[in-house]
């Protein structure tokens, strides 16, 4: 019931859109004019004052911008049309537009995408980079089509790291008895398995109480959970093995790609790099902010000398279990150990 209702919700949100952009609506980029201009839907669940939220505003700009008004794009932050799961449903069908989630729930839709959930596939921050501006990547972004979507570029989300609450992570045999939540993501329970500890999935907003009532005895996210989620209120020592690196993705749907023409179709990819750019910066800053609140106002401790091969040949089996089940997810990896 409560997915029907929020079909219908974005439906009608559609609709009133499109009733409001002139006498008949454009459906189709080639017809759209300033004064009747083509509106797409980008519907997401981050809060507007995310530091992501921020880029999607700046790509919407740019859009608009550089298609002299023709094509304007309406955003629905905060949840408004249901959870990452719902929206992209929602997508899928070509009702919404355009939405931002992280990359490897697409995996549902195109196995490759399973591969950015993997630990230690980058070797450092540059060559994530590097790898992901790629021209190889950029073409298997655009790749996917036919499974219902194109990924028009990615936002970083940093570095992912272990934390609990009083006890450092060094090796892999430090996690074993622990309890560490998850995102709900196949790749990331595996992982923690892989590493001896018990994976507890559960969404982001139970974190906190978990943490706090002993259900959970750590977690794994970047430098900013500690100070956007208070999760360094409780746990005090963060420990810096940086296993993944896992982008969002900004995908539109392939109902509404077929809709613009190819001059079209680049405005959008090239605005969406941009806003790409832009945020690395903005990104950069945010992670140094988290880091000294925590480090002076909470007392959470960073602890570098972290043995990250071992944490590598822990999951090296794992990623070798990926790569054979799932024969896109050697595709990727292949990009990734072509990119020096």
């Amino acid at each position: 019931m409560k997915k029907l209702l929020l079909l219908f919700t974005a439906c009608a949100v559609s609709a009133a859109m499109l009733a409001g952009c002139g006498k008949s609506g454009v459906k189709n980029s080639a017809e759209a004019t300033p004064e009747n201009p083509m509106v797409l839907t980008l519907a997401h669940n981050l809060s507007e004052t995310h530091i992501t939220s921020i880029a999607l505003q700046d790509f919407a700009d740019l859009v608009e911008e550089e298609s002299n008004g023709r094509i304007k794009i309406q955003i629905y932050p905060g949840g408004q049309l249901g959870s990452e799961t719902e929206v992209l449903e929602q997508l899928m069908a070509g009702v919404v537009g355009m939405t931002r989630v992280s990359a490897p729930g697409l995996a549902t839709y195109n196995e490759g995408y399973h591969t950015f959930g993997l630990p230690y596939i980058f070797k450092d921050t540059q060559n994530y980079y590097d790898v992901m501006d790629s021209d190889a990547m950029g073409d298997f972004f655009r790749s996917s089509e036919k499974d219902g979507f194109v990924t028009l570029t990615y936002y970083t989300s940093g570095s992912r790291s272990f934390y609990t609450i009083n006890k450092p992570i060094r090796k892999p045999e430090d996690l074993k008895g622990l309890k560490i939540r998850v995102q709900d993501m196949k790749s990331q329970t595996d992982m923690i398995k892989a590493l001896g500890g018990t994976p507890v999935a559960m969404a982001m907003g139970d974190v906190f109480t978990s943490l706090q009532t002993g259900i959970i005895d750590g977690t794994e996210n970047n430098e900013t959970a500690l100070t956007t989620g208070k999760h360094g209120e409780i746990c005090k020592y963060y420990s810096v093995d940086q296993h993944s690196m896992i982008p969002d993705v900004l995908v539109i749907s392939s109902v509404i790609w077929k809709q613009l023409t190819p001059e079209d179709q680049n405005i959008l990819i090239s605005a969406a790099k941009k806003s790409t750019q832009s945020h690395k910066v903005a990104w950069d800053a945010g992670i140094e902010k988290a880091i000294s609140e925590a480090k002076d106002t909470m007392g959470v401790t960073f602890i570098e000398d972290v043995d990250k091969d071992a944490f590598r040949s822990a999951t090296k089996e794992m990623i070798e279990s990926y790569s054979e089940k799932y024969p896109k997810v050697q595709d990727v990896l292949n990009i990734i150990n072509s990119v020096d």
